[in-house]
Order: C-alpha cells, then structure tokens, then sequence
C-alpha cells in the first residue's frame, strides 16, 4: 500500500491554492464542499474564481506565490501550468510539515487526491496511486450505479438511532447485532426505498426483540479459504470473514484472504509446521489440535462468533471433522463453508485435468506425509492427518488413474520408488505445482523416471501438490496461468 487512506477534516482550517486556472476550480469546488478557508494565489485568475471569491467563499492573492503563503496553512494544492514552480512550492514543504499535492506529478506530492463518490456523510474514495486517473474514474463510474442515491440519508439515520441503541441495549455486542440486523435487513432497504416510516418501525422492533433476546449465544464457523487465490474465495466465506468476531487461521492461509476480514476481528495463527511430531507445538504461533479445539470451545462459550478458517477446503486433509466432533462434545453451534481444496484449484490452474476421457477415469487424494505425522500440512495448507497406514501403492500404480499427493515434497523420494515398485511405468508423467493459484505458482512436469532430479534442481517451495498421471502430459498445451512454461516431458531416462 503505496498510499495511507486518510480523511482530513477540514472545516475551518487554512487551505492554500497556488493557480488560477481550470483545474485549480476544480479543486476549489470540491474544497469548498469541505467546509475549509480557501486563498487561491496566482498572477492571472479564471472569471469563475473572481465570482466565488466576489460571493465570499474564497480569498484571492492575484500574484506569484510567495513561501510566506505557507504560513498557518493545514494543506497545499499546487495546480499551475510551470513545472519548475510547482517542483519548488513542494520542496518547501518538508521543512514546513505541510501536506503538498502537485496535480499530476505524484513524485513532487505528499498527498494524492482521489476519485470520490460522495453521498455526505457516506464518502467513497477511488485511488490507482496515480497509476491512471482515468481507471480510478472508470471504477467510480460503477460504484456510482451500485450505491443507491440516499445511502448518505441512511447513515444520518443510523446515527440517529445509534442514542436510542446505548440507551436500550445491554453492550456492544447487542448493539452490534441489532445494527446488523437494521443494516442487512428490511429496516435498511426500506429507508432507500423512501419509506422511512415503515424503516423506523422495523427498527424498534428489533430493537425490541434484541433486548428482549437472551445473551447471544457464539458459534463456530468452518470456512475453507482455498488454495492460495483470494478470488477464489465463496461469497459464503467472506461473508463469514465479515462477521466474525475472532478468526483462529492456519499458518499457511495467505495475508491476501485474512486481507478480506472484518478489520476489528481478533486474529490469531494456530498453524502447525509440516512434519512437527503430534502433540507438540510448532514454535510462534503453531498449537497442538487439542489446543486448537479448546481455544474454538472457550471463545464460542463466551459469546463470540468464531471462524475456523483453514486453507484449501476443511474436509480434506483438514481435521475438520475432528475439530467438529469436539465442538459437538461440548454442544457448540457450528456450521461449514466449503472452500476448493488444493488439488482442484492447483491442478486447474497448472491446466492438468485430473480426469479425462482418454487418460484417466478416476483420481485419488492422498497425503505425501509419513504414517503418525500428527501435524502434517493437510489441502496444501491445512492440517492433514493420514490414517495411519500406507496407501494402496497398487491401486495408484494402476494405468488410467491420477493420484493427487498433497504435501507431496515431503516424502518425494519414498512416494516414487513406491509406484515404480508397485507396477507404474518408469515413463509415467508427474508433476509438482507449487504455491498453486498464486502468483507465485511454479509447475515443473517430468516423468517418474527424472521427477527427482528435476525437482531438486529447481529449488520448489511449500506448500505443493505432486501429480502423478497421464494427465500431466496435457499441461503442456493446457497450460494457461503464467508465463513459465513447465520443463519438458521428452526428459526421460
């Protein structure tokens, strides 16, 4: 994040404008919105200036600038046609701590102006950083169709109503949930649509209901974030990121989807680092699952709308349903949100269809970590657990077929000589999709012969899913994410 989103309250305070043409009176009529004292300095002044500052609005200085103009001024907008000029009014700035904006030279400004909707006091606003106005403008245009027209006389409504709310309701939680309930319900679309008689009526009926209502009860919810793009999140899912009051999120889950949560959402990391032996922590932030499942009782038993966010889907490799069993134990509200777990968004991202008509009529999901390993990274990212046993090495070896390993770095070595050792051609294709849907993603594709060598050689990190089928020959022309091609399929021993 280039720039920090502020919003100045400028009413009162000292505004300087140094020019006096077209766009200096666009940045004046959006000033004067603002409730700030504008002096607009310049040697030659547009006719629509003179008139404001004939009304009374603004104060003209018809000169050059002079850095004495800084004195007592909260903010600078620099709008003349002469670089040199603008390029020195900025470099005053430092020594005067003086926010500065230089229209169109973001490298000279402090501050940039952004696209705005402004439906008072709702105010919407629209940067690229000074990367393209005219996309910043574009993306106004369709926020604008979206927002309805009084969604500004909605907030004052709101406001209005927020008194009546301390006055009545127990605390914060309460006051919450009967907003959500008004915001998110009929209250809300009936004052847009202009009934605000019927709106306020609703309003106090919940208001009614939720005073009247026991002390909320918490819940857990189970969402998976899938394999590592946060566009490929449910709408379910971050609906529940929304909500939740506190968020328990495995170590590999991406910034870019806990980036979507509620911003006052307590968040804490209960990761497990791959191949930690069960029952012991993984160092900072990594916990024991049965720590994992007490902490989810204890915040759910204080009230508190828990998510449960695991990376690809919580069902596979994910301890979901141990982490469910021990919530029903202890006769906690859960529900789950399914999410793509890592082999299908990997495999379709790398354009390796898992099945196919003429490679393949099955495929099977098996976690590449050793048997007891308690705490492997299960989906590509979540908690898996194997059952203890090693996998039916003949059926993956078996021709039309696709084994999907997650995890599948880990125990490389053993997972190849397995198949070749249980029948599977020495020739049979296998690839690895490492960090798969990022924009990180690495594919390397070989053959069971030269898998190993090819993998060390190209230094591939975790989180990644071995693919081992004819299928994998289809990257090469399926291949549609990124631009690295994988390594060719003619490398045989």
């Amino acid at each position: 994040m280039n720039y920090f989103p502020v919003f100045f309250d400028l009413v009162g305070q000292k505004v300087l404008v140094v020019g006096g043409g077209d766009v200096a009176l666009r940045k004046v009529a959006l000033l004067e919105r603002s409730g700030a004292s504008i002096t607009v300095v310049a040697p030659e002044i547009a006719p629509e200036l003179l008139a404001r500052a004939a009304a009374g609005t603004l104060t003209l200085a018809k000169r050059e600038f002079e850095p004495a103009d800084l004195d007592g001024v909260r903010l600078v907008i620099v709008a003349t046609s002469r670089r040199a000029v603008n390029r020195w009014i900025a470099n005053l700035r430092d020594s005067r701590h003086i926010p500065v904006n230089v229209v169109d030279d973001a490298q000279a400004s402090r501050f940039i102006v952004p696209a705005i909707i402004d439906r008072d006091p709702v105010l919407v606003a629209i940067s690229t950083g000074g990367a393209s106005p005219v996309l910043a403008r574009r993306l106004r245009e369709r926020l604008e169709a979206l927002i309805p027209a009084r969604i500004g006389e909605l907030a004052a409504w709101l406001k209005a109503l927020r008194k009546t709310a301390r006055d009545k309701l127990r605390d914060t939680d309460e006051r919450r949930r009967f907003f959500e309930a008004v915001v998110d319900g009929p209250a809300a679309r009936r004052f847009v649509e202009g009934d605000n008689q019927g709106a306020q009526r609703i309003a106090q009926q919940l208001l009614a209901t939720t005073r009247a209502a026991p002390r909320a009860v918490g819940d857990v919810t189970l969402v998976g974030a899938g394999p590592g793009d946060p566009e490929l999140l449910t709408l379910k899912a971050l609906r529940a990121l929304q909500d939740a009051d506190v968020i328990l999120h495995d170590r590999l889950v991406p910034a870019a989807v806990l980036d979507l949560a509620r911003r006052d959402a307590a968040r804490i990391c209960v990761g497990k680092a791959a191949g930690t032996p069960a029952g012991k922590a993984a160092g900072p932030g990594g916990s024991t699952q049965e720590e994992i499942n007490a902490l989810l009782i204890e915040l759910a038993t204080q009230g508190k709308r828990v998510v449960r966010l695991k990376g690809g889907d919580p069902f596979v490799f994910g301890r979901g349903g141990e982490e469910l069993q021990a919530l029903a134990k202890a006769q906690i509200n859960f529900s789950v949100v399914p999410g793509i777990t890592a082999a299908l968004g990997a495999a379709a991202y790398a354009g390796i269809p898992l099945t196919h008509r003429d490679f393949a009529h099955s495929v099977t999901f098996v976690t590449g970590h050793p048997q007891g390993d308690g705490h492997a990274q299960g989906d590509g990212k979540g908690d898996g657990k194997d059952l203890g046993q090693e996998p039916d090495w003949r059926a993956l070896a078996m021709p039309g077929a696709t084994a999907v390993f997650y995890m599948g770095l880990t125990r490389l070595n053993h997972i190849v000589e397995k198949l070749l050792e249980h029948g599977a051609p020495a020739t049979r294709p296998a690839g690895i999709i490492a960090q798969g849907t990022t924009a990180n993603q690495r594919v390397i594709t070989a053959t069971l012969a030269t898998l190993r060598s090819i993998a060390s050689d190209a230094n591939l990190e975790s989180p990644a899913l071995l693919v081992v089928g004819d299928v994998v020959a289809l990257h090469s022309t399926l291949a549609w994410f990124g631009s690295a091609a994988g390594i060719d399929l003619s490398q045989t021993a």
